[in-house]
């Protein structure tokens, strides 16, 4: 079990920092959306490619945690301490999705009225599951975590095969695993599903062991599988809008492509989003100047900008709100982050990205304060959590 590690504590890969910083950023643009009442993607280019971008974030997340999960294991030194690791992150993530999070979206804990397994949720029960097989090799958890990302759609038949009087009920809890069909829990949103994203966890835990092998062969990897997983898309994306039905009123070519499925995250989604990502590495390992120094500070310490970026979001736009309108307007996000903003309230694209410039920067004070009392105090093990 320990045979497929490499020998020796693992250094931190600044490229993994500089890349989850990037999406953290990303993400920041689509919660301001959230917030602003702009549509999540259509016809107009500024809107379409708004949402587009931040598709990247999800994967980036779940796939680099894997990794992140992989070398602190290889720091730790055994599957054990790993494992437990794992198992108390995640369960803390999902009780701060429930309750923390909760209130900071909507700024009310009324559970009666909305529920969400929203981002944080999956990460903290894939993080669950993923603590039950770091005791296989590396490759072993790669390997699965290929298979359910490329066979996800077998998730949906598991109701299917069981009795009618208990597929009823066994599919409303099924829906958190991967959508079937089914009504799920009364005031529930099942966001994301586990599947296919525990997948995606477990082929970033199976790709750490590769950027943990040197920084020569770490580069032309992380290149080599980038570049074929954007082929891969734009091959199979391509046969799959060319072999669906002509519609006259339909999209133009590039925007079917990049439109993917996304709940749940299809297999075209993730090469078109993991594609990228990986073939940055090397890039992002040989950058230097302000802004990588900026995404560092972000990516070394996502889970708090995580949770500051959302109520420090919803209070810019209630200010916006209270400056346009006279009024702060607290009514549209009870649901958020399904905001419910009428039309003729909606933000301008340069107001949204002027709101988030604004954020990030914010951000970035605060951020690199934590980044830095952390790595003044390594031996406070509750830093290791947020």
């Amino acid at each position: 079990m320990q045979a497929e590690r490499p020998e020796g504590h693992a250094a931190r890969i600044r490229s993994i920092d500089v890349i989850r910083g990037l999406v953290m950023v990303l993400m920041a643009i689509d919660h301001v959306r959230v917030y602003s009442g702009i549509p999540a993607g259509g016809p107009d280019p500024g809107v379409f490619f708004t949402r587009w971008i931040t598709h990247f974030c999800a994967p980036g997340f779940a796939f680099f945690a894997g990794t992140s999960a992989f070398l602190y294991g290889l720091k730790k030194g055994n599957a054990g301490s790993l494992s437990r690791f794992l198992l108390s992150r995640g369960l803390i993530l999902v009780v701060l999705e429930l309750t923390l999070l909760r209130f900071f979206w909507a700024f009310h804990i009324n559970y009666q009225e909305f529920i969400l397994a929203g981002v944080i949720w999956m990460l903290g029960w894939c993080m669950v599951l993923l603590a039950t097989l770091v005791w296989l090799p590396p490759r072993v958890v790669g390997l699965i975590g290929t298979a359910v990302i490329v066979f996800q759609s077998w998730f949906s038949r598991v109701p299917q095969v069981l009795p009618e009087s208990i597929r009823a009920s066994f599919g409303k809890g099924w829906e958190f695993i991967y959508p079937s069909g089914f009504e799920t829990f009364s005031g529930v949103s099942v966001l994301y599903s586990l599947v296919p994203w525990i997948g995606v966890m477990a082929a970033g835990y199976g790709f750490g062991y590769i950027l943990s092998l040197g920084e020569i062969q770490r580069r032309k990897a992380a290149l080599r599988t980038g570049l074929l997983f954007i082929l891969l898309f734009i091959i199979l994306g391509s046969i799959q809008i060319i072999r669906s039905p002509e519609d006259t009123d339909a999209a133009p070519f590039l925007f079917r492509l990049l439109n993917q499925q996304k709940y749940p995250a299809s297999p075209l989604f993730l090469l078109m989003t993991l594609g990228p990502l990986l073939a940055l590495l090397p890039v992002a390992e040989k950058l230097k100047g302000g802004i990588s120094k900026v995404l560092e500070v972000f990516g070394r310490v996502p889970f708090y900008y995580y949770l500051l970026h959302i109520p420090l979001i919803h209070l810019s736009a209630l200010f916006i709100y209270k400056i346009k309108t006279g009024s702060m307007h607290q009514e549209f996000f009870t649901y958020a982050p399904y905001a419910q903003v009428p039309q003729e309230y909606r933000w301008s694209l340069p107001l949204l990205f002027l709101v988030f410039a604004v954020n990030v920067g914010i951000l970035y004070f605060l951020c690199k304060r934590y980044a830095g009392y952390k790595a003044r105090n390594p031996g406070k093990k509750w830093l290791t959590y947020i």
